[in-house]
């Protein structure tokens, strides 16, 4: 049962780490604005060529000359477009001249030389990484399972992109370390009381090592913190006992209180004369007017307090 156990958690955890080098892989791509202006000087340039290879086959009226002249209009156009390139507001374009790093382009209209020159594409905006769920041992020696989530954004394009190979993957994988060195150095009851403090921790690990990446990081949260089962229940028979602990704590304090307030009430009923006398009237009063209740006083209340006064008298 136990080995079933753990190739089923050997499983899930490739599935995870399949789904997530899926999506590490494919952040290339972007919905980037239409590039109107290289596909206005590409047909433009085309259907000029087009016209010049019409007139040139009704000059010489041969075949070869018109597919000649027509597939070196659509090379030149499709070169000559590509001059033509659009960031938006959010994206920056890093410009390399015969692999040589140039500057930074956009956003807007820019232009390129062709073949010579080429452009990367950097997304400038915050973006979401999830952090896979991560299996950490903490300070008590108490396994847990947490998962969190990154936000970050490109800073230095430049840096981004020449100093890391994929910087999304490098910040992710950066990050789990931290998660399990940071949750490792905690008990279990640091871990469930202080997560936005965790979370602080963590950023402040992930940013220092990520300005050099061009990156900055604006955030870290910790979403779920998963525990055995076993565990859960004597946390929670744990937290039933402390709940009854302190139930049982106030009755105590309740009763001390309500001693202490009768044994008030009868040094002041033995101060004055006739309050005992009004108590018991006011007990009998609260009986009620039902005839089924009767009331017997064997000794009268007069003759009790004729008694306790002359005991006093023959004691002084």
């Amino acid at each position: 049962m136990a080995e079933m156990e753990q190739m089923t958690d050997m499983l899930e955890g490739q599935e995870i780490s399949a789904l997530a080098r899926k999506i590490f892989l494919n952040k290339g791509v972007k919905v980037t604005m239409f590039n109107g202006v290289a596909a206005l000087i590409f047909f433009a340039l085309f259907f000029g060529g087009m016209i010049l290879a019409f007139f040139a086959y009704l000059a010489t009226d041969s075949g070869v000359i018109f597919s000649l002249i027509v597939f070196v209009a659509f090379v030149l156009a499709s070169i000559i477009s590509s001059a033509a390139r659009i960031a938006a507001q959010w994206e920056k374009g890093l410009l390399f001249r015969l692999g040589r790093f140039r500057g930074l382009k956009g956003p807007g209209f820019f232009l390129i030389i062709p073949i010579i020159e080429s452009v990367f594409i950097v997304d400038t905006r915050i973006q979401t990484l999830d952090i896979p769920k991560q299996q950490v041992i903490t300070k008590d020696n108490v396994p847990v399972s947490i998962n969190a989530v990154l936000y970050f954004k490109v800073v230095e394009p430049a840096d981004a992109i020449i100093k890391v190979q994929d910087y999304s993957y490098a910040v992710s994988n950066y990050a789990q370390a931290t998660l399990r060195d940071v949750v490792g150095g905690l008990t279990l009851d640091e871990l469930l009381a202080e997560r936005q403090k965790i979370g602080d921790e963590i950023e402040k690990i992930v940013l220092a090592e990520s300005k050099n990446w061009g990156l900055e990081i604006t955030n870290i949260k910790m979403q779920d913190i998963d525990m055995p089962e076993e565990l859960k229940k004597m946390m929670s028979r744990q937290a039933s006992a402390e709940r009854e602990k302190r139930a049982t704590i106030t009755k105590a304090e309740g009763d001390k209180l309500a001693a202490f307030n009768l044994s008030e009430a009868a040094r002041t009923m033995t101060a004055s004369p006739g309050a005992m006398q009004l108590r018991t009237l006011q007990t009998i009063d609260g009986l009620g007017p039902t005839a089924s209740n009767t009331v017997v006083i064997a000794v009268p209340v007069e003759i009790v307090e004729a008694i306790k006064a002359y005991t006093r008298t023959t004691t002084q």
